[in-house]
């Protein structure tokens, strides 16, 4: 498979926009959390919803969280709201967005609370 995973620490990694086919892979690569930071509709009818999303990574096993940021414009309460998702979830966690950036720089943010 050619999907781009960046870890960014041993239990945390961004990749670009995943599909609800992608998790039965990522669930074999040790991943036990799927945070998509990505709001539904952005990406217009090809993006699936979050809904979508969740079932399947429920049939994959996965924890999943829907975290939607709006590129440019990350909150202080979404910043402290991944910073309590990565308290609580299982790890390794595998976040996503429309390329990665987005999620790494929420990540990036999280961190700085610690």
């Amino acid at each position: 498979m050619g999907m781009q995973i960046i870890a960014l620490t041993p239990d945390f990694a961004v990749a670009p926009q995943l599909l609800a086919e992608d998790f039965a892979w990522v669930s074999a690569q040790g991943f036990k959390t799927l945070i998509n930071n990505r709001p539904d509709g952005e990406g217009g009818g090809a993006q699936p919803t979050s809904r979508v999303l969740e079932d399947a990574a429920r049939a994959a096993g996965l924890h999943y969280v829907y975290l939607p940021v709006v590129s440019g414009a990350i909150t202080a309460e979404q910043v402290q709201a991944l910073h309590d998702v990565l308290a609580a979830a299982p790890r390794p966690a595998l976040a996503f967005c429309r390329s990665g950036a987005r999620s790494a720089q929420l990540f990036g943010l999280a961190q700085q609370l610690d």
